[in-house]
């Protein structure tokens, strides 16, 4: 049995009556609309088998959606928490016990400001000034207090974060004004600033410092919390401060920490750098790093098996769909359809049927995805190549599927399939 009609006798002679038979004889080409049209036919005809399918699909991609969009929302809060933490900051100092003492140039946060992967620098130095509650006090008792001058950024650097009332700015640094550490407020009895009441003052050297602000806790800077902050020109005016830099923060893009850590020493103090100490990633970056790796590994394997559920029930629907509609394939197989029109006509139907089912499993494990990470309080995450993933591996796994039913059905012959009962 040929793919064509049988030949019929030419209505004429000559050339025009060659001409018909071979017209005749040549099939029929279908246009993509119209292969897309036959496609969608079986799902119209059956549309509560083809509703199941799509279901099928839809639970295995929404999966995909939710498996990886969870635990990345997961992930978010975790590294964001972390992050906050101090995970990208470096600090620099010139070494301890050195005569004379190593003095870091003035300009140094800036100097350290011009590394490409540094993001923020800051400085603080200590000014070695004496802090007392009021002037009657004893100068030498100061509960363990630093005094230290700060540039307007150190809490950029730091991620550091104001609990009450404002931090020093460029507007505030010649006037006599403090904030307080989280640990140097709880000595020194000021745990809060009242909104429009008188402010606490201490006294330092010579003079009086309103106090204006109190930082919240920063386990990665215990010397910040353990310190009184004052301007840096304040300090160079009220309290006889060289202008040296003590402290060097640098806020570093990850992937470049260990490069910056390298480098940062001789760029702060090119003449002596072996006498600059950097402090190394904390380990909460360490921490930080195996959490996305582990994360990934999670994300790939549970992607894998929702794919894979999705991509056999649809492949057992075609089968199935084959094996029930072969009266229909003989029909269109004996009124001249070719073998590669019943290709297509099945694994459009196939792939029509398995992104079906991705677009609403997408629409469904974003939907809920968004919904929990939402009740818990996480920043909601959907990574895009679940999505395109989601969409695009349904076709994928729906062209697969639909493969060997396509080939099945194109192979049955119009005698065959007519005497199927």
């Amino acid at each position: 049995m040929t793919d064509v009609l049988p030949d019929l006798p030419a209505r004429g002679s000559g050339a025009d009556g060659t001409a018909e038979t071979v017209a005749r004889r040549r099939p029929v080409r279908l246009a993509p609309a119209d292969v897309l049209r036959l496609g969608l036919l079986g799902i119209r005809t059956r549309k509560a088998r083809a509703a199941l399918s799509a279901l099928g699909v839809s639970i295995g991609i929404a999966t995909l959606i939710i498996v990886t969009g969870i635990p990345a929302s997961s992930q978010k809060a975790l590294l964001d928490e972390l992050s906050a933490l101090g995970t990208n900051v470096l600090r620099a100092e010139p070494m301890s016990d050195q005569d004379p003492p190593v003095l870091l140039p003035e300009e140094a946060d800036g100097m350290a400001a011009r590394i490409a992967p540094v993001t923020v620098a800051s400085a603080v130095a200590n000014t070695h000034a004496a802090l007392a509650r009021s002037d009657k006090a004893d100068a030498g008792d100061s509960a363990g207090i630093s005094v230290l001058a700060s540039r307007a950024n150190l809490l950029d650097a730091i991620n550091g974060t104001v609990q009450t009332g404002k931090f020093l700015s460029a507007a505030t640094d010649d006037f006599p004004i403090v904030v307080l550490g989280y640990v140097a407020a709880g000595r020194l009895g000021i745990n809060d600033l009242a909104p429009g009441g008188e402010p606490p003052q201490v006294f330092i050297g010579e003079h009086w410092f309103t106090v204006t602000g109190i930082l919240g806790p920063m386990p990665l800077a215990p010397d910040i919390e353990r310190s009184v902050l004052v301007g840096w020109e304040a300090a160079r005016h009220l309290l006889r401060f060289d202008g040296h830099p003590t402290v060097i923060y640098t806020q570093v893009k990850e992937d470049a920490l260990e490069d910056v850590r390298e480098v940062l020493p001789a760029t702060l103090h090119p003449e002596l750098p072996d006498l600059v100490q950097v402090s190394r990633p904390s380990d909460a970056l360490a921490a930080k790093r195996v959490t996305e790796s582990t994360f990934s590994a999670l994300f790939l394997g549970l992607a894998g098996v929702a794919l894979l559920v999705g991509g056999i029930g649809v492949a057992n629907t075609m089968v199935v769909s084959v094996l029930e509609r072969r009266r229909e394939i003989g029909l269109r197989r004996a009124l001249g359809a070719s073998r590669g029109q019943i290709r297509a006509q099945f694994l459009t139907e196939s792939v029509a049927l398995s992104g079906l089912g991705g677009v609403i499993g997408t629409a469904l494990g974003v939907a809920a995805t968004l919904g929990y990470a939402a009740y818990q309080g996480w920043p909601p995450v959907i990574p895009a190549v679940a999505v395109a993933g989601g969409i695009g591996g349904a076709v994928v796994v729906g062209m697969l599927a639909g493969v060997y039913p396509s080939v099945r059905a194109s192979r049955l012959t119009p005698t065959e399939a007519l005497a199927a009962p």
